[in-house]
């Protein structure tokens, strides 16, 4: 049996891989509420995708998605929080403020799933979005999902998280990574 590369099973299941323009273009802001039918079908094809993703490859610390991961250059992405909160979606998502104490952690990306990377974040960041109706609001994320959520809206800037990392920093092969056992930990203050 032939072993598959995690980037070749994830570019299999329809993710984008690095190097694609798309990934390093900002997407698209969608128009609300006029543009609201394509951006539930976007959001329906990101929980399609996740979908196929989630039955070949477990994520015990959330994972998410942004459109143009899945080749569209829409401002859309959804992310599932680890255990069984709901999934968030993010349209037209906007960090407005972030808390000066960040920590670094590893994290992974699906558009380059064969290695991870130390990457260093905010613990805590204020999102305003965009709902289907048009209006406007505001959430306050913290520890784990504020990665996660930065992650995406990284995406979304065009942006990748070795853009993030400190210089002369570099991602470490997958295998690497499995061998340090570190799961994200946070205080429980």
């Amino acid at each position: 049996m032939i072993d598959v590369r995690p980037s070749q099973r994830m570019r299999d299941l329809g993710v984008v891989q690095r190097g694609a323009g798309i990934l390093a273009e900002p997407a698209r802001a969608f128009d609300m509420p006029t543009e609201r039918d394509e951006a539930e079908r976007i959001v329906d094809e990101l929980f399609a995708a996740m979908e196929r993703i989630g039955q070949v490859h477990p994520f015990a610390k959330g994972m998410g998605l942004a459109a143009p991961q899945i080749g569209i250059g829409r401002a859309a992405a959804v992310v599932q929080p680890p255990g069984d909160a709901p999934a968030i979606i993010l349209l037209n998502p906007r960090i407005t403020t972030s808390s000066d104490e960040r920590d670094e952690q590893y994290e992974g990306c699906l558009s380059f799933f064969d290695v991870r990377g130390f990457v260093r974040r905010p613990l805590k960041i204020t999102v305003e979005t965009t709902a289907l109706a048009g209006e406007t609001a505001t959430t306050v994320y913290e520890r784990g999902l504020a990665r996660l959520i930065h992650h995406e809206i990284d995406h979304l800037d065009g942006l990748l998280y070795t853009a993030r990392m400190l210089p002369g920093i570099e991602p470490i092969p997958v295998e690497e990574y499995r061998q340090t056992g570190r799961a994200w930990v946070y205080d429980r203050t």
